[in-house]
């Protein structure tokens, strides 16, 4: 059965495009070395507010940042598990050789095993 990946990370408005071509890049990688299935980027149009919790107080996102909502669908959590250790290992993800259009300290994620699919 697949295993999803899921992410939520505020980018600020100006870096939109330079967030969309940084997605290309790790898509092209997840999916042509690390075993990734497809990947799926969205960029908030109608994330509103909560008054306890919502999208955009979970990533503490700023007036001037928008929710960006993403997957990752692996053929298994094994070939999650392997890829997701290449990528904490690849200099290519790291903060601190890259540049990331994003603050990815306020990134939230998790792996998920598919409930329903139809």
């Amino acid at each position: 059965m697949s295993y999803i990946d899921g992410f939520v990370v505020a980018v600020p408005n100006a870096n939109k495009e330079q967030y969309k071509e940084y997605a290309k890049q790790c898509i092209k990688i997840f999916r042509e070395e690390y075993g990734a299935l497809a990947c799926t980027e969205c960029w908030g149009d109608d994330v509103p507010n909560g008054e306890n919790t919502s999208f955009p107080m979970a990533v503490k996102a700023k007036e001037d940042e928008t929710v960006v909502f993403s997957w990752i669908t692996w053929p298994s959590k094994a070939v999650r598990d392997i890829g997701m250790q290449k990528c904490i290992q690849d200099p290519r993800f790291n903060s601190q050789t890259t540049t990331m259009p994003f603050d990815g300290k306020r990134m939230i994620y998790g792996g998920f095993e598919i409930l329903v699919d139809e």
